[in-house]
């Protein structure tokens, strides 16, 4: 009976934990460079946070985040690469999605470490859009688009290329 009372314990404070953040700015990553990226930093711009992976067939999407990053970060918008291994399509280590993303598509947005983003090792940031707007990505590339208020306000698949007008409306919208 007490190893109940202990994990619901546990649980409960996992619970709380989340249900106390109040928007996307109170998250923090690693970044790619092994430095610490709280979203704080960006209070006031809107997010487009993208969990991507070096070898799926959505890879070549980083061109059209880069294009939405050079077009929209002077008017308040910042794209985040959450690169992540949860489909087993991501390179080995941090260093080497770094390369291949700078060398093949010229990334300079802001890019997390390798990421857990589903499951019960999910970074906080998706547990909280899990439990907060019932969203988790279901494959590489699904994107979360986050207002200045730091409030989910539209998700999208894979399939929703970056420079879609869905994409692209949504984000003027908020600007």
């Amino acid at each position: 009976m007490q190893i109940f009372k202990y994990l619901f314990l546990i649980f409960f404070i996992n619970t709380l934990s989340y249900a106390n953040m109040k928007s996307a700015f109170d998250f923090k990553f690693n970044n790619i460079n092994g430095e610490e990226l709280s979203l704080s930093k960006y209070k006031g711009k809107n997010l487009l946070i993208v969990n991507v992976a070096s070898r799926c067939g959505f890879t070549n999407q980083y061109e059209g985040l880069q294009a939405l990053w050079e077009n929209y970060k002077d008017k308040g918008l910042v794209v985040i690469g959450v690169s992540s291994n949860d489909f087993n399509q991501e390179l080995k280590n941090k260093e080497e999605v770094k390369k291949f993303c700078e060398v093949n598509f010229g990334i300079n947005f802001p890019m997390t470490d390798i990421t857990s983003i589903k499951g019960d090792d999910a970074h906080p940031f998706y547990k909280w859009v899990k439990e907060k707007y019932n969203f988790q990505p279901k494959w590489n590339f699904f994107k979360i688009l986050i207002n200045k208020d730091g409030r989910v306000v539209e998700t999208f698949s894979s399939f929703t290329k970056p420079q879609s007008s869905k994409i692209i409306d949504n984000i003027n919208k908020l600007l």
